[in-house]
């Protein structure tokens, strides 16, 4: 256990949400047998660039182990609408584990549960211990684990850029922990995760700033505008499904300490 004045830095890669940025980032690449590789190549320079610069003293990496998550036993319909993860992705992803591996930084993963709730937990764990934080992926869904410990590294349009509370609530106009909330009012297309149709992402923002929480919205709709409380009563059940899908799950029983 680390005393909390021995601050201390851990970086999380989201393997899986790396690897699939990777794969469609690049032209495919293949090497002289054939087997595909462009995934493999930027996976590895992203990860030494890391090794590299940032020089962290502590590493893991996050994979999702495959199969069905929670989050499908409770709603059918979460990431339907995702195509079929292409061969030439699926054969890349065991070369990736053998160069974590190599390189002797942990993989941490948990049947039942994705690459997100594995990485929430550690993240909560080791800030709790005195760790300063840096999550590295590009679900929206990660801002949640914002703190003054943990910060999130996430890819924009305009290059990569890390997010801490200001930053979050300048992009999404809420706190940290209401990105799940958020969520639930306007949904996730990647996830399938429904929201509220019609309250969109500018009404957001106001919404949450008056009752903090859905639940708290749900509860006093009658103070809340017409115009948008015939659209949450209609929507409430969704709501309510679309943050539960939308919270982590951080109280994993991970087996791995500092």
């Amino acid at each position: 256990m680390l005393e909390q004045n021995e601050l201390q830095q851990l970086i999380i890669i989201d393997g899986t949400a790396f690897v699939y940025r990777a794969f469609f980032g690049l032209p495919m690449l293949t090497n002289s047998a054939g087997q595909p590789t462009n995934a493999i190549f930027s996976f590895t320079t992203t990860l030494l660039k890391i090794l590299r610069e940032d020089k962290p003293q502590y590493l893991a990496v996050c994979f999702d182990r495959g199969g069905k998550s929670k989050r499908d036993e409770l709603y059918a319909e979460y990431k339907a609408d995702r195509p079929p993860t292409p061969d030439a992705l699926i054969s890349q992803f065991p070369y990736v584990r053998h160069i974590v591996e190599a390189f002797g930084i942990p993989i941490v993963e948990m049947d039942e549960y994705e690459a997100d709730d594995v990485a929430g937990t550690l993240a909560k764990r080791a800030a709790e211990q005195g760790f300063e934080v840096l999550i590295m992926t590009n679900d929206k869904d990660m801002l949640q684990l914002i703190s003054p410990q943990i910060q999130v590294y996430r890819v924009t349009p305009d290059g990569y850029k890390i997010y801490d509370a200001e930053a979050c609530k300048e992009r999404y106009g809420v706190e940290p922990q209401q990105i799940p909330d958020y969520l639930a009012l306007d949904g996730d297309k990647i996830d399938r995760i429904p929201g509220v149709s019609g309250i969109g992402e500018k009404t957001i923002p106001t919404l949450l700033a008056e009752f903090g929480t859905v639940e708290n919205l749900l509860a006093h709709l009658d103070a809340v505008q017409n115009r948008w409380r015939t659209k949450l009563e209609a929507g409430q059940a969704l709501a309510r499904l679309s943050k539960e899908l939308a919270t982590l799950n951080t109280d994993l029983n991970l087996p791995i300490t500092p």
